[in-house]
């Protein structure tokens, strides 16, 4: 297997691996992330666990596209999904550190995409 094929390889796990663990915790009605949905005028607290379920589900989803068959578009959506959670941080008043903390979540799947693009 050439270098380049273990790279893609190594990403498909990496990504796979932080969507599924952030859809499993969003399942589990992770309490900080519930509450930021107030910040975004979503303030029942019912509805909120809904859309935090839904978010889930759709994170493992993107999981198991991006480690059966990495297509484009959920690479695409992989990276703003990420982009846009790890910036969330800073914006729900978490400190600008978490945001960098996370640049990987976002990284990886444009790293992963511009690997496939190559290939082509």
């Amino acid at each position: 297997m050439s270098n380049n094929r273990k790279a893609i390889w190594a990403l498909r796990v990496g990504v796979a691996g932080e969507f599924l663990g952030h859809g499993v915790l969003a399942l589990q009605g992770k309490a900080d992330w519930i509450g930021w949905f107030a910040k975004f005028g979503v303030s029942d607290a019912g509805t909120a666990t809904t859309l935090l379920m839904l978010v889930g589900i759709f994170d493992i989803i993107v999981a198991t596209f991006i480690l059966l068959k990495p297509v484009k578009p959920v690479l695409l959506w992989a990276i703003f999904w990420g982009f846009w959670t790890a910036l969330l941080r800073p914006i729900v008043g978490q400190p600008i550190w978490d945001f960098v903390e996370r640049f990987a979540n976002w990284g990886a799947p444009l790293a992963l995409y511009f690997l496939l693009k190559r290939k082509e």
